[in-house]
């Protein structure tokens, strides 16, 4: 059985690979730009395999996890770059959304069709 590793792992995995493969991160402004390349691959996936449009013969054969994974590890090195513990930022987001919506989702009558 093999130990799953935890955001913190991740973040430290990927600030080594910047640092020994990757030379260095590209800058905040430049990530940023990249991260929206990288949700629009996702967009562009989802809405020919879950929405209305088709696949481009080319694009049949698109990994839809590997996409996935491109737009975390670009998200991770704009933590890194910002100082953001995503562990902790997660924690705090998911007590914000559970205090916030822990009876309006459960009372919301669109959610139950």
């Amino acid at each position: 059985m093999s130990i799953q590793p935890t955001l913190q792992d991740i973040q430290e995995q990927v600030d080594q690979w910047i640092q020994t493969i990757g030379v260095r991160y590209y800058s905040e402004l430049t990530n940023m730009a990249v991260l929206m390349e990288e949700v629009g691959e996702v967009a562009r996936i989802m809405s020919r395999r879950y929405g209305d449009q088709s696949f481009k013969e080319s694009d049949k054969t698109v990994d839809l996890a590997d996409e996935f994974a491109d737009v975390l590890f670009v998200l991770i090195c704009l933590a890194n770059q910002t100082g953001v513990d995503l562990s902790e930022a997660f924690e705090k987001n998911m007590a914000k959304k559970t205090g916030r919506d822990r009876d309006r989702h459960a009372n919301n009558p669109k959610l139950r069709e």
